[in-house]
């Protein structure tokens, strides 16, 4: 199931957040009501994976509880070993396969298994609380919160990363405490801002991006063409990964919970230090404290430091995607951060507009290589962007344009999405209809990716869901919720 799904919206959603609250003095009941809801969530995309989820926690939980003295610090690394060879298997095991063939000419049949949404996520928080266990920072936690630190909902299938001291000491406090409506109504608002990043900009931007990449493995782009594709990308996997994030905070503020914040305006970034500490926020500092510190960090020199942050780079490049393209582009941002760490020391400063510049162009340049599908169409997109193809600035560029520089604007200018509805909104009806009336207008968009399974009856702007006024009646009831009660 997806948040941008008519079925989340409008039926899921609605029903899940209604017995949340109805159940909300008892702290069992509302847990439990959350945890088999995630099950529900996670399970709607394919029952298949449903036990491998529930076999991860139970088992997760298992180590944690033996684990009880230094007698036994050996079952946290076999824990983590076993974490790490599930996301192997199901994650890379065809990757690796291909890989070792030209080397040993064997070539041993693919597993071809499907990707479970969401592994890399679950894992990576699991594994972090295990390391926790073994250094001490983290106590053991009854079944219940640690099953629901796992699999609740809006953080289960694409983040953010959630640490469990971040958000397990949030579950005592009772969601029907002062601030009810304030938390709903930003959450909401949160949420409606991460879904127009993500229908409105991001799957628009996509119309772009994608054929000109498709075009670029068969035929050589223009100058122009190139620039449009790198930079249209680069907006859209922005959009596409913060929308999200914005949707899963907002989610989770109206179930009375915070996440972590997730992206805090990378593209304002004035170098690539500065980038990862705006990129995947979660990831960077999961990647920092159970990689990077503990491979030495910046502790044992800079030559040391350089080995760290290149290996760290790289699997998160890895982690990413199963694909060499990946890897590689996870090694160009590690040489970058080298580069970065090497002239700070130096003294090397630029002025402020010149080194965004110049960070950015190297990030929109490195996203080629994350989104083109071989090395050849890397390098073929590249050396039309440097005019190797000619200096056309023109070509049949598909797609909707104007939505280049709104997106560019918007991610630049800001404030961030977070800032906006958590800070800034006020409580005003004008604020609210807005909301509603971008709500109303986005969610019969959502059609097609519910019938993408199959299901296109699953589709509530068919006539057979209307009511009076040509309105869907569950639109209707969002509707006049947010306009009658619009106080934070």
């Amino acid at each position: 199931m997806l948040f941008n799904s008519q079925v989340f919206l409008l039926v899921f959603l609605p029903l899940v957040l209604g017995a949340y609250y109805a159940a909300a003095d008892s702290r069992t009941t509302r847990t439990w009501l959350l945890i088999t809801a995630s099950l529900i969530f996670y399970g709607y995309w394919d029952l298949r994976f449903l036990p491998l989820l529930i076999v991860s926690v139970s088992v997760n939980w298992a180590f944690a509880r033996l684990f009880d003295d230094h007698a036994r610090r050996w079952l946290v690394g076999l824990g983590v070993a076993l974490n790490l060879a599930v996301l192997g298997v199901f994650k890379y095991f065809d990757f690796f396969v291909g890989t070792l063939e030209p080397v040993t000419g064997l070539a041993p049949e693919p597993l071809g298994i499907i990707l479970p949404l969401g592994i890399s996520f679950f894992t990576f928080q699991q594994i972090s609380y295990l390391v926790d266990r073994r250094r001490g920072q983290a106590p053991l936690y009854p079944f219940a919160d640690y099953a629901m630190y796992v699999t609740f909902f809006p953080q289960l299938i694409a983040g953010p990363i959630v640490r469990h001291n971040e958000i397990i000491f949030q579950y005592v406090l009772n969601p029907l405490r002062d601030g009810l409506h304030e938390r709903l109504s930003r959450g909401l608002t949160l949420f409606v801002v991460g879904l127009f990043k993500k229908v409105a900009l991001a799957d628009t931007l996509a119309t772009i991006a994608d054929p000109l990449y498709a075009r670029a493995s068969n035929e050589a782009l223009t100058m122009g063409e190139a620039w449009v594709a790198a930079v249209a990308f680069g907006l859209q996997i922005y959009f596409d990964f913060s929308g999200y994030s914005d949707m899963a905070i907002g989610l989770g503020l109206m179930f009375g919970l915070q996440l972590p914040v997730n992206f805090n305006a990378p593209y304002l970034a004035s170098s690539i230090r500065d980038f990862w500490r705006r990129w995947h926020i979660t990831l960077s500092t999961f990647l920092r404290d159970y990689l990077y510190i503990p491979l030495g960090g910046s502790r044992q020199g800079f030559a040391a430091m350089s080995v760290a942050l290149l290996a760290t780079m790289l699997l998160a490049g890895l982690w990413h995607g199963a694909g060499w393209t990946f890897v590689v582009w996870g090694g160009l941002h590690g040489v970058a951060l080298i580069v970065n760490h090497a002239s700070s020391r130096l003294g090397i400063a630029m002025p402020r507009a010149a080194s965004w510049l110049l960070t950015m162009v190297f990030v929109f340049i490195a996203w080629v290589l994350f989104r083109a599908e071989t090395f050849t169409a890397t390098v073929d997109i590249w050396t039309a962007m440097a005019g190797g193809h000619g200096w056309s600035l023109f070509g049949p560029v598909a797609g909707s344009l104007w939505v280049l520089p709104v997106a560019a604007a918007i991610a630049v200018i800001g404030p961030t999405s977070q800032r906006f509805a958590l800070e800034r909104v006020a409580p005003r009806r004008a604020i609210a209809a807005t909301v509603a009336v971008t709500l109303v207008v986005l969610i019969p968009s959502l059609c097609e990716w519910d019938s993408y399974r199959g299901f296109p009856e699953r589709c509530f702007s068919d006539s057979r869901w209307q009511t009076d006024g040509g309105l869907p009646w569950v639109l209707r009831f969002h509707f006049e919720t947010i306009l009658v009660r619009p106080d934070f």
